[in-house]
C-alpha cells in the first residue's frame, strides 16, 4: 500500500482546510486509517482514526473541529479541519493499518503535508 497526502497550505486562524490522502496498491489489506499530526520540534501522534466499519475516534484535544472520512474502497482518506488555530500548525501524515496474508499486520505512512496557520 502506498499513500500520498495533499491539501496542506497556509490558512488564516479561524479558517478551514481539507486534507486528502490517496492510496494505491493492495487497498483490500487496509482495515483502518489514521491521520497523524507532528507539531514543530515534537513527536508525531495519531489524532483521528476511521475503521472499515466507519467507526471513528478523535484525539480529545481537537474539540470536535476535525472530521475524518473516507471513500468506501479506501481509495481516498480525508481530514476536514475547521476553526484552525496556530496550535494546529505542523505536518500531517496519513497512515494505514494493513492485514497481510499469514495473519501479519503492519502500518504504512505517507509523506506529510504541511499546514501553517497564521494569526
Amino acid at each position: 500500500v502506498q499513500l500520498q497526502a495533499s491539501g496542506g497550505g497556509l490558512v488564516q486562524a479561524g479558517g478551514s482546510l481539507r486534507l486528502s490522502c490517496s492510496t494505491s496498491g493492495d487497498r483490500a489489506s487496509i482495515y483502518a486509517m489514521n491521520w497523524y499530526y507532528q507539531p514543530p520540534g515534537k513527536q508525531r501522534d495519531s489524532i483521528a482514526t476511521i475503521t472499515d466499519t466507519d467507526a471513528t475516534h478523535y484525539e480529545d484535544s481537537l474539540g470536535g473541529r476535525f472530521t475524518i472520512s473516507r471513500v468506501n474502497d479506501w481509495s481516498t482518506l480525508y481530514l476536514q479541519m475547521s476553526n484552525l488555530n496556530r496550535d494546529d500548525t505542523g505536518v500531517y501524515y496519513c497512515n494505514a493499518n494493513v492485514h497481510y496474508p499469514g495473519d501479519r499486520y503492519g502500518t504504512v505512512f505517507g509523506q506529510g503535508t504541511q499546514v501553517t496557520v497564521s494569526s
